[in-house]
């Protein structure tokens, strides 16, 4: 059984969708605003966080870059926008999925099974220490932890989950659609433009110089290959 933060200030929504997810077995606790909500994050530490971006007194946004402040707990974001910058937004402050009203029950509770099925993956692992290692970039699998030339790097579940997906088949060419299965599951192989906007975000974080990568390429036309280049051999790169 998941707990399961619910933050908007609907609360006709909320009622039914708390009903909702507590009869799939999920404890969900629900705040009417931002304020409200990051009291109830720090107090409740929830397994997942369904967000919604307009809300008074603080909102969506804000309350996402506080609770990324403190912890990579998954996050849902729920908007009425379906533009591209609210969607590039809501990943670049650290979302881990997004989902536009109107939407069915259904379909939000398919999404936080998913996001709760990637963070979980990782710690079911065996409890001895695994790490995968390139260059000076460092990823414990057990703790879910990034170093780079030993500074902690701050990822997304999602974002983990993308970075050792890579390096575990590292010098292979990954296209989308493998990324997508590995990552997000078979049920988003519509969305591989999820890829891009992720990888993206992931060099942000993981590239001294995210405009030369050292360690995510492009594979024009394939997809990505992860393979640790010598910094001044880089070569360029565009989106794939």
């Amino acid at each position: 059984m998941a707990k399961l933060l619910l933050i908007d200030d609907d609360p006709a929504l909320t009622e039914l969708l708390s009903v909702y997810l507590d009869e799939l077995g999920h404890k969900v606790y629900c705040a009417q605003n931002g304020d409200e909500g990051l009291r109830s994050f720090f107090a409740l530490q929830p397994d997942l966080v369904i967000l919604d971006v307009t809300m008074p007194h603080r909102d969506g946004w804000q309350t996402l870059e506080r609770i990324r402040e403190l912890a990579n707990t998954p996050v849902i974001m729920l908007t009425a926008r379906n533009e591209e910058a609210s969607v590039l937004r809501g990943f670049a402050l650290g979302a881990d999925d997004y989902v536009t009203k109107p939407f069915s029950f259904a379909q939000l509770a398919a999404r936080a099974r998913s996001v709760l099925g990637r963070t979980q993956s990782q710690t079911d692992k065996d409890s001895t220490p695994l790490q995968l290692q390139y260059g000076d970039l460092v990823v414990d699998i057990t703790t879910r932890q990034v170093w780079r030339q030993r500074v902690l790097l701050h990822l997304t579940p999602t974002e983990f989950k993308l970075l050792v997906a890579l390096m575990q088949h590292a010098g292979e060419v990954l296209t989308p659609q493998d990324l997508v299965k590995m990552v997000w599951g078979e049920q988003y192989l519509d969305d591989i433009g999820y890829v891009r906007r992720y990888v993206w975000h992931l060099r942000q974080k993981i590239e001294l110089n995210p405009a030369q990568p050292r360690y995510i390429h492009n594979e024009h036309g394939f997809g990505y290959r992860f393979f640790p280049a010598e910094a001044d051999t880089a070569p360029e790169d565009g989106e794939a």
